[in-house]
């Protein structure tokens, strides 16, 4: 199967693991539950979740419901990052993926809360699945103490290394989420809007904006599938990089292409007065920075890939990322 379909094919799965989470909401609440839906659905590549259960299986992940939720997690919280941005006090865009963009369809004011809903839940997805893990190892710590057999004794190591995966794994979360992470690249940018930046800052803002949010589905998925520290840190690094690489892409695509090819506004940062590798380097020294990066991540990857499960897949998906029309 060539990549393009292999790709559609574990995103379209990615897709169906997302909509199982989804909350069900028939009260007071609905019409929020209805605007959540819209804007996880409208459209999208599913990247995150995909790179999370990827690194995940090559780090030796065999039981998939460990990673699930938490791909529902990483996407709840990709999409409100998304419709904050497109609202009227941000980037004003009225149309994303092809349709209208969240607060366009629903108003302002809904466009805000569906955000802050979206926000909310993907912690409490990682909150309910940290909890079910705790309590397992709980449990199973007790039915150990009441019979030390060797079989029991491995279960109660299993379930309690997978509690401590998951803690590690909401921390990563939360911080690449928030003032560490995507937040502070977005305050960062805001902030630098209309003036020229310098390439360190630059860099702040895409490794943040961008970087932070893919680096921590690779860097979970790796960690729920069983990486240490030292290796945990190194796939984070190779995600801020491949999230540098890919904002580079989105930022010349936004001087290059077409909205029928993107299916969302360009020229916005234009209008918008954004400082850009794209304008500030050109569009070919911006795609050579690109270059440049996918080079260094690859390199990371294919360390890891020798000591673990290699997937020719994960390698071409990382490097598409540089050779993006849409």
């Amino acid at each position: 199967m060539e990549f393009t379909e292999e790709l559609k094919r574990r995103s379209g799965q990615a897709e169906q693991i997302i909509r199982r989470y989804l909350p069900a909401l028939d009260g007071p609440e609905a019409e929020i539950g209805e605007a959540m839906e819209y804007s996880l659905f409208v459209g999208g590549k599913r990247l995150r979740p995909v790179f999370m259960m990827e690194f995940y299986r090559m780090f030796g992940g065999t039981d998939e419901m460990e990673v699930c939720p938490w791909m529902a997690a990483m996407e709840c919280i990709h999409t409100y990052s998304l419709v904050h941005d497109d609202l009227p006090a941000m980037d004003d865009d009225e149309f994303r993926r092809g349709s209208l963009t969240t607060w366009k369809k629903y108003g302002e004011a809904l466009g805000v809360l569906t955000g802050d809903a979206l926000l909310n839940y993907a912690f409490e997805l990682g909150g309910e699945t940290c909890r079910k893990a705790a309590e397992n190892a709980e449990e199973t710590a007790r039915r150990t103490n009441e019979a030390r057999t060797e079989v029991n004794m491995m279960h109660m190591l299993k379930a309690a290394e997978q509690s401590a995966r998951c803690t590690r794994a909401m921390a990563i979360l939360g911080r690449n989420a928030g003032i560490y992470g995507m937040l502070g690249g977005q305050v960062v940018d805001v902030k630098m809007e209309g003036q020229t930046m310098t390439e360190a800052e630059l860099d702040y803002v895409h490794m943040h904006k961008t970087g932070a949010l893919l680096s921590a589905a690779m860097t979970m998925g790796a960690v729920l599938g069983g990486a240490d520290t030292a290796e945990e840190a190194q796939i984070a690094k190779m995600g801020l990089l491949i999230g540098r690489a890919y904002q580079i892409e989105d930022d010349v695509l936004d001087v290059t292409s077409s909205t029928q090819e993107l299916g969302k506004p360009v020229h916005s940062d234009e209008r918008n007065r954004k400082c850009t590798f794209a304008s500030l380097f050109g569009v070919e020294g911006a795609l050579q920075k690109a270059r440049e990066d996918t080079e260094e991540a690859l390199g990371i990857f294919d360390q890891a890939a020798a000591r673990h499960l290699p997937d020719p897949f994960l390698r071409e998906l990382i490097m598409t990322l540089t050779e993006r029309t849409k």
